[in-house]
Order: C-alpha cells, then structure tokens, then sequence
C-alpha cells in the first residue's frame, strides 16, 4: 500500500516519539525527508540523523530526537503544504513563525531550506512545514 503523504508520517512519527520520550525514531527514508532533517538539525530541533539500507533498495532513516530538561525541543510541528492544497510563496510572503522563534521550512529551486535563508536568497518556494 503506498503512502498518501510521507512527509506528514515523517513529522507524525516525530511527535508520537517525543511523546512517549523515546530517544530516537525510525522511518523510511527519502532524499526530501533527508533534507528536512538536515533543516531541523542546523537550527537545534533534533540532535541528529542517519540512514541506512535495510534491505534491496530499501532505506531507513533514524532521527535522534532532543530534549532539554525533559521537555522535547520541537515544541509545534506542522504540515503546512499537502498533497491536495500546496502552498507556494514568493521571497516577500513567506511566513514567520511566533515572530521569527521558530522556522518555516521552504523548498526553493536551490533546494530546502528555512525562510529566513530562502529571504537572504531572494528565493521563493513551496512551505512544507512551521517548527517552533
């Protein structure tokens, strides 16, 4: 059975392991949903990830998620851009998060990124996701 929408079951898989405090959560593994991860690795939300193959063709990818005084870093994680309604924005109207505390991930035609570093750029793109 195929999956309608992998990156909403990526941030889905996030949020049930920060819940029940696991120190880390395994996923099929995508070069987008690795891209993403390396977004919320560079600003601090998760402390690390990694993938492997686990089988013919088949890869995992393995988030280390991060805590700070038993609370979970990724505080708000959501999908913005879905399957049935994608949200593009240009380099002006690209949204911030809690008055820039948090992150909006974009992917732009220079690949993904934060909006912060998609403004810099003077790029605009397709907003996958708002983290805080």
């Amino acid at each position: 059975m195929s999956m309608t929408d992998p990156i909403a079951d990526m941030f889905s898989r996030i949020k049930n392991a920060q819940g029940a405090r696991k120190k880390s959560v395994r996923m099929p593994a995508s070069k987008l949903k690795a891209q993403i991860a390396q977004v919320l690795k560079d600003e601090g939300y998760i402390a690390e990830f990694s993938t492997r193959e686990v089988s013919a063709g088949k890869k995992e990818m393995e988030v280390l998620l991060k805590y700070f005084e038993g609370r979970p870093v990724i505080d708000r994680l959501d999908r913005y851009s879905r399957p049935g309604l994608r949200q593009y924005r240009g380099k002006n109207e690209l949204p911030k998060v809690l008055g820039g505390l948090g992150v909006s991930i974009v992917t732009t035609s220079s690949g993904v990124m934060t909006d912060a570093q998609a403004r810099s750029k003077g790029l605009g793109g397709e907003i996958i996701a708002m983290v805080a």
